[in-house]
């Protein structure tokens, strides 16, 4: 496929079922985790997909995904890590549970905290702070990859994928406060010789 990166969510974690802020924490994927990466690679055995490139956070539960996807689609013999695509760094928030943070901090300030673009949690980092690092790496890296007609993979979290997507969908801070991913959402791009996009399929969990 001309041009294609795919944009994928890891599947459940130990901490997502928890209703754990999870953040640079690194338990594994559940069961369920584990059965919607496959899922994930269903659906793109199902598409004839083949990747040339793969990037993952170094993350557990992204590289798990990630091994998952690659041993049933086969594709490049290694992957390449880097944290530039971790999950954002929820700081104190980090292995609380979300109802024990908004009876601590209050649940609208948690509100903010979770989905502004630019207000941090304690010792954590803002949507904008994730992104600056992401969208580095993906114009260094990813991109390249793209534009080279490799069909390339991309497995990372939540915060770090909508930082991505708030550059390739041109979203505004606003708008990409709206932005959800669920665990095991696989986004298809399809990029212009510029490198705008050219198409985008969803495909849900």
């Amino acid at each position: 496929m001309s041009k294609a990166l795919v944009l994928v969510r890891h599947g459940q974690s130990e901490f997502n079922a928890r209703n754990l802020f999870t953040g640079w924490a690194d338990p594994p994927l559940t069961e369920l985790g584990i059965q919607e990466a496959h899922a994930v690679s269903d659906r793109l055995e199902g598409l004839g997909m083949r990747f040339d490139a793969a990037f993952s956070s170094p993350l557990r539960r992204a590289r798990q995904t990630t091994e998952i996807i690659l041993g049933r689609l086969g594709g490049p013999k290694g992957y390449i890590e880097d944290a530039a695509l971790n999950e954002r760094d929820y700081g104190d928030l980090t292995g609380l549970n979300k109802t024990e943070a908004a009876s601590r901090w209050g649940a609208q300030q948690v509100r903010r905290w979770r989905r502004s673009y630019a207000e941090a949690p304690p010792k954590g980092e803002s949507l904008r702070d994730t992104a600056a690092r992401a969208l580095s790496f993906y114009l260094r890296q990813i991109l390249p990859c793209v534009m080279r007609d490799e069909t390339t993979l991309v497995v990372a979290h939540g915060n770090s994928l909508r930082a991505l997507i708030m550059t390739l969908d041109d979203l505004t801070p606003e708008a990409i406060s709206n932005v959800e991913l669920a665990t095991g959402e696989v986004r298809l791009y399809h990029l212009a010789a510029d490198a705008t996009v050219k198409s985008l399929e969803i495909l849900a969990p």
